[in-house]
């Protein structure tokens, strides 16, 4: 049920249109990166961080703001601030007409202006552009734009080893194609042997050379081998429908590749230099020294100018030349005591700093073991397989032994299936253990670049 769920999910996701017949696995390693969906989403996450490496940078042309803003108000305050800044006062907006300048003369300094307590509303419009740049950040600029590109540089070892993975799928799949082809070629052959032997069986029933029971025996045994053939194919059909769906694009049928992959060894010098996550670890070292730098940054002052250009006035846009104003300044800041919060963010990153080097050379040693490892499993996966195929050979001589003391009557044909069963078992144990090395032939190519 599993598998048929399995067969249908990825159908959906594979072109119903012709498919490529006797694909070679150097082209099927294009279609793989041209479109393959797992690629495609990695090259867009790559993509983002590459984009991303270039906002820190751009702080350093600043920014530019325009404002327009619309009020009205009969605020005394506002409205006074409002002729002001429009180049409207006059001597009557501060409560300088007859009234005030006679009270004055009496003495009468606690009077009140009307006007200038109680104005008209106002309507006041304000447009202005302003510009703000950083002239001196202590480096953090520089050190944000260094740790954005070398996070950039990580994305794209992520990218190369999602694409490592789906080639040591695809490259896989196709040796298993190869094997499961060669397997049912074989486990023909063995079925055909199996439909001789029911025929001289018949035979010799016949002659009163065998009984029955001998025939029923070789029928059930043909049952069994025919149900590995079927098993066979469709862990073939299985194959083709993963590939299809590795590649987004259906595929027929696969020009061979030969049964093994060969096993490449890489020096310890290639490990270090080859190896995606000691390269990623390498960048992460790099990275930390960065931030090691950013906290002493905390420790310098900060400055930056600013212009800004504008007008206003009651109507919008009115007299905007006779009208307008300008500022322009620079401005330091600098943190003298914080209660000693950057003295111990710059202890908490050199430890982050020592802590990445110790993670480094932990990665060097692990990948290394790791390598080592899956080279030796192979080479003695390797030894099994000529082991295996050495018993395959001598389990087909023993079968037909048999079968020929089995029809001068020497032995049962009890014997002979037995026989039988073993070439079998002897057959898929090797087509298993063939299946077995490559797949750490080809881990290896997750791990290492070692090329196509």
């Amino acid at each position: 049920m599993k598998m048929r769920a399995f067969l249908i999910l990825i159908s959906f996701a594979i072109p119903l249109f012709g498919g490529e017949v006797n694909l070679e696995l150097k082209e099927a390693l294009n279609i793989l990166k041209q479109k393959n969906l797992e690629i495609k989403i990695a090259d867009f996450d790559s993509e983002m961080k590459r984009i991303e490496s270039k906002l820190p940078n751009s702080m350093r042309f600043g920014k530019v703001d325009a404002t327009l803003s619309a009020m009205r108000s009969n605020d005394a305050g506002n409205v006074f601030g409002f002729k002001l800044q429009s180049r409207e006062a006059a001597f009557g907006d501060f409560g300088f007409n007859n009234d005030a300048m006679a009270a004055i003369s009496k003495g009468n300094y606690a009077y009140q202006p009307y006007d200038l307590n109680y104005p008209k509303a106002r309507n006041h419009y304000l447009t202005k552009v302003s510009y703000q740049v950083p002239l001196f950040t202590g480096g953090k600029i520089t050190l944000y734009s260094s740790i954005a590109h070398k996070m950039y540089e990580m994305s794209k070892i992520d990218k190369d080893k999602v694409v490592a993975q789906k080639v040591y799928e695809t490259k896989k799949t196709f040796y298993d194609i190869t094997l499961v082809e060669n397997y049912i070629t074989n486990l023909s052959k063995i079925t055909n042997n199996i439909e001789r032997l029911e025929s001289i069986v018949k035979e010799m029933v016949k002659e009163g050379y065998a009984i029955k029971t001998d025939l029923l025996e070789v029928q059930a045994h043909k049952a069994d081998a025919k149900s590995m053939l079927i098993q066979a194919k469709l862990n073939r059909e299985v194959a083709y429908q993963y590939l299809s769906f590795l590649l987004n694009t259906k595929v027929e049928s696969i020009k061979k590749t030969s049964e093994m992959a060969p096993l490449n060894i890489p020096t310890k010098k290639e490990i270090e230099t080859n190896s995606y996550d000691i390269q990623k670890a390498l960048i992460g070292l790099d990275i930390t020294k960065d931030a090691v730098w950013l906290q002493r940054a905390s420790f310098f002052p900060t400055i930056g100018a600013f212009a800004e250009y504008g007008s206003a006035d009651n109507v919008i846009f009115n007299d905007f030349r006779d009208k307008d104003f300008y500022t322009i300044g620079v401005q330091a800041s600098w943190n003298l005591f914080n209660g000693f919060t950057d003295s111990l963010n710059l202890q908490k990153a050199k430890i982050e700093n020592y802590k990445t080097m110790a993670q480094v050379e932990m990665a060097k040693s692990g990948i290394e073991l790791k390598v080592k490892q899956l080279q030796s499993e192979a080479l003695s996966i390797l030894e099994m397989v000529k082991s295996d195929e050495a018993r395959l050979k001598f389990a087909s001589q023993i079968y037909e032994n048999y079968l020929a003391k089995y029809k001068e009557g020497m032995i049962s044909i009890g014997d002979v299936l037995a026989k039988q069963s073993k070439e079998l078992e002897v057959l898929l144990k090797l087509l298993t253990t063939k299946n077995n090395y490559n797949a750490k032939v080809f881990e290896l190519d997750t791990i290492i670049k070692q090329g196509e």
